[in-house]
């Protein structure tokens, strides 16, 4: 059966689970490791894993050694932090190679006598996926839209109805052979099961977006490192998808060339200073911008910041709207508007530009439904959305956590997964990899001295 009929409200009702999202993005890969709890609402965060990633382009993979180191760096964070062993985990997957299309199934009912069965919709959706597509592509998801039975349309579940003939309205997300066997890949030489391969925006709607939002009709628009993702959902069904290659990277390429800066200053500006909304930064404010090689730092005024970055922004903006009205729903989305999430979204004035250029209500989507202790507040931030909402994807399908699950997980111990984490190299970022250098050096100072001390010391004895 596909993957749901609607974006339904989350299951409570289930035993203790663990689930594992892992966003494998262009900029960053992220593990979070969660539990499902009896008679708890919301998914209890218990350890997350984060590295810089190298290895896509794009959201595509195009370095499998480098996206694989990764990913085990990452899991062996999670695995530290939760105690833990992860084995299989949710990934998203994104890039402009993404597509959908709209297609229809149908099917005579086997037994006219009874009712409409969960079989009959899994048979149907079944014979919806036997459609005509290049070999060089691989069916995602299959989202119904609506049924149809015995000509009766806009029937949101047949399950329980009488009738003859079932027909369905579908959504079909593919994408390419490739581009998933490369991604799959990986993760398989990290020592993983893939549980569910879920298209990124789908997962962060499951994060960020309200049930009421859902059912008037909103957009979710997933601005990462390397894509722009987008999804709309109406009378909480995902109507419309797609992806491009526009998003943050593109930004950071902007400031290093309009500042004649290198690319990590560039994204370490954009980071802390980034402001996107000229209106509401006085003309007098100023920031300092790194030197390049060796150079002293200078000022400049934060308007030219935002003159080098408002332009891009607002293109990808551009392209939002293009996509809004091509799926025929842009004039559905006046009272849910548009949720901007994503790491990209952390950019001062976003809201007010994306509002200005869309033309529709537009809010930061933030991921909502868990809990944790100790892990910092960080976590309640757009660039976890796609974590949070692949650790929500089918999580009461995830696997029950056991009492003898939980000896085992003990049997790997704290101090080995350490050791993995000590022996895979965690990123460095900015100014940290000269601090990184002087340690080096400092140690192997303390060494040679150590070698010379005891040099001595044996002289003397002699």
């Amino acid at each position: 059966m596909s993957e749901f009929y609607s974006v339904n409200q989350r299951n409570t009702d289930i035993k203790p689970r663990i689930t594992v999202g892992l966003d494998i993005g262009t900029s960053k890969i992220c593990a979070l490791v969660a539990s499902v709890e009896p008679n708890n609402p919301n998914l209890r965060i218990l350890g997350i894993g984060i590295a810089e990633s190298e290895g896509l382009n794009r959201g595509v993979v195009v370095n499998i050694d480098r996206t694989t180191k990764a990913i085990k760096n990452v899991i062996a964070q999670a695995e530290q932090q939760s105690g833990i062993k992860i084995s299989e985990v949710n990934i998203g997957i994104a890039g402009d190679h993404v597509e959908s299309i709209q297609s229809r199934g149908i099917i005579t009912i086997s037994n006219p006598s009874t009712e409409i069965s969960k079989q009959d919709v899994a048979r149907l959706l079944e014979e919806a996926r036997k459609i005509n597509i290049p070999a060089d592509r691989e069916i995602l998801h299959v989202i119904p839209q609506d049924f149809v039975v015995d000509g009766q349309d806009c029937i949101q579940d047949p399950v329980g109805m009488s009738g003859l003939r079932l027909e369905a309205n579908v959504h079909i997300i593919t994408g390419l052979k490739t581009a998933i066997q490369n991604i799959s890949r990986c993760v398989d030489r990290a020592g993983l099961k893939i549980r569910n391969l879920v298209l990124e925006p789908l997962a962060s709607s499951r994060a960020v977006l309200a049930n009421d939002e859902m059912a008037v009709g909103v957009a979710l628009v997933d601005i990462g490192g390397g894509t722009t993702d987008i999804a709309v959902i109406t009378d909480s069904i995902i109507r419309y998808t797609s992806v491009f290659g526009i998003a943050g990277n593109q930004v950071t390429n902007d400031l290093q060339q309009g500042l004649g800066i290198t690319l990590a200053n560039a994204e370490k500006v954009k980071k802390e200073n980034g402001h996107t909304y000229p209106d509401s930064i006085a003309h007098d404010e100023l920031i300092m911008i790194p030197g390049l090689s060796g150079r002293r730092p200078h000022e400049i005024s934060k308007k030219l910041l935002c003159q080098i970055l408002q332009p891009r922004v607002a293109e990808i903006f551009e392209l939002v709207k293009v996509e809004l009205k091509a799926s025929g729903f842009y004039n559905s989305l006046g009272a849910g508007g548009v949720v901007i999430t994503g790491g990209s979204t952390l950019l001062r004035g976003i809201d007010h530009l994306a509002q200005e250029v869309l033309e529709l209500p537009v809010k930061i989507g933030i991921p909502s439904g868990f809990t944790y202790e100790g892990l910092g507040p960080e976590i309640e931030n757009p660039m976890f959305a796609t974590a949070v909402g692949l650790a929500l994807w089918k999580m009461e399908e995830a696997p029950v956590y056991t009492n003898e699950q939980k000896s085992e997980t003990e049997v790997t111990k704290k101090e080995e997964v350490k050791a993995r984490v000590e022996d895979r190299p965690r990123p460095v970022f900015g100014d940290e990899k000269e601090a990184k250098k002087s340690e080096t050096k400092l140690e192997a100072k303390k060494n040679i001295s150590n070698i010379l001390k005891k040099i001595t010391d044996k002289l003397k004895e002699l």
